[in-house]
């Protein structure tokens, strides 16, 4: 039987070793380290644990390590290289483990935590909630900035909703002086709110881009738009109080 390297996806292996168990720093560095060399340069043991799921035997740091390597880049860490337990290799590759690599395996469960590994678990943990913490912090920034925004959106909808109902409901004499206020004179103001009242009688208004559209008076031989557009937003800003 001849011993290779495969590839297996990442998020198909599970360790039974918890990732607080390494210090933060190096799996940082092992994972730049493997994006760098596109690998690790010792492939973990692995054995299934369902039809298509893995659990570590041997390489719990190196595991963790692609694991983070994976969270900074998923494109470059999709992959890890393992040697598989299979029922043809299974005595050969425990054998290597327990003889080559004993001091590492089960890490977890050999290993009484002492008062310096206990300072260094508590240090890991709290760098990890300071980084989560952040993240959290970032993302509830955006969540907030989204918010406000959306509710920036549905005001202005809320005041051009408004803004076209004058249009559609008010009477002439309330029109006219609604568009006095917005710097029309008295002429042109009643004017403009008589033929309003004959447009919507005729189809109500859809939009404000439909009143601009269909409110016209007459300019010598000409008919022109009774409110420009630019007029439209003049009055929108006016009438929604900005």
């Amino acid at each position: 039987m001849k011993l290779s390297t495969s590839l297996v996806a990442i998020k198909k292996i599970t360790s039974t070793v918890a990732r607080s168990s390494f210090i933060d720093d190096q799996l940082e560095q092992a994972a730049n380290l493997i994006l760098e060399a596109a690998g690790v340069i010792n492939p973990i043991i692995i054995r299934r644990s369902g039809i298509d799921s893995f659990e570590v035997v041997d390489g719990h740091f190196e595991y963790h390590a692609a694991t983070r390597a994976r969270e900074i880049d998923p494109r470059k860490a999709e992959m890890i290289g393992v040697f598989i337990i299979e029922s043809e290799n299974e005595e050969t590759l425990k054998k290597q483990v327990e003889l080559f690599r004993q001091s590492k395996a089960d890490f977890s469960e050999k290993v009484a935590l002492e008062s310096k590994d206990i300072e260094q678990f508590l240090i890991n943990l709290e760098s990890r909630f300071e980084k989560i913490t952040k993240q959290l912090f970032e993302q509830a920034t955006t969540n907030a900035k989204l918010e406000n925004e959306v509710k920036d959106i549905k005001k202005q909808m809320a005041d051009k909703t408004e803004l076209i109902e004058v249009f559609k409901t008010f009477s002439p004499v309330e029109i006219a002086s609604k568009l006095r206020n917005a710097g029309f004179n008295q002429k042109k103001a009643s004017q403009i709110a008589e033929i309003v009242e004959n447009e919507r009688n005729d189809q109500q208004f859809k939009s404000l881009n439909d009143i601009v559209e269909r409110i016209k008076i007459p300019h010598g031989k000409k008919m022109i738009k009774a409110i420009s557009s630019e007029k439209m937003l003049e009055i929108v800003d006016q009438w929604s109080g900005k």
